[in-house]
């Protein structure tokens, strides 16, 4: 398992603070411990009976991982004003980051790449990309108006120019002469 992260970010997962952090091969998210707002009213309200009764501590906390290689796909969803949330679909569940809108397209293209494969793992190297096809030279154009006229001609007869195309192609050459 590789130890580095390509990125870490914060984000909302049902509703709890969360750290993310998206490695070559899994996607691992921590909740951390601490106490809800939910739980601190209760305990102000109840004179801390209630704090004592279910203890300070967020049943909540821990961390979670899914492999990369689990991911189908990745999707984006506006959530509000300043929301979005990336749907990460994995065989058998589906996982909401919620994060502002600016970081969803970031997060959303790594983890696509990562799907498929773009994305070199520790010690690989990057993937070469094929160089570019040399074109094939272009025909040359013929130097004389009477070599480009006898090649119109040509594609006239062999039915590629319509005499239409021909006769205003024929006109074009002789008046640049």
């Amino acid at each position: 398992m590789s130890s580095t992260a390509l990125m870490t970010f914060k984000s909302h997962i049902e509703g709890k603070n969360a750290d993310v952090a998206i490695y070559h091969d899994r996607i691992e998210w921590s909740r951390p411990r601490g106490m809800s707002a939910k739980k601190l009213t209760a305990g102000f309200l109840t004179v801390g009976a209630s704090l004592l009764a279910t203890g300070v501590r967020s049943s909540d906390a821990g961390t979670e991982m899914i492999p990369v290689r689990n991911i189908a796909s990745v999707v984006t969803k506006r959530d509000g004003l300043m929301f979005t949330k990336v749907v990460v679909v994995a065989s058998g569940n589906n996982i909401d980051f919620r994060v502002p809108h600016d970081a969803a397209p970031r997060i959303k293209a790594l983890l696509t790449d990562l799907i498929l494969g773009k994305v070199p793992g520790p010690g690989q190297a990057p993937a070469q990309t094929p160089a570019p096809a040399v074109p094939a030279p272009a025909p040359q154009a013929a130097t004389t108006p009477v070599e480009q006229l006898r090649q119109l001609a040509e594609l006239r007869d062999a039915g590629i120019l319509s005499e239409e195309e021909f006769t205003a192609k024929k006109a074009e050459i002789l008046a640049r002469m």
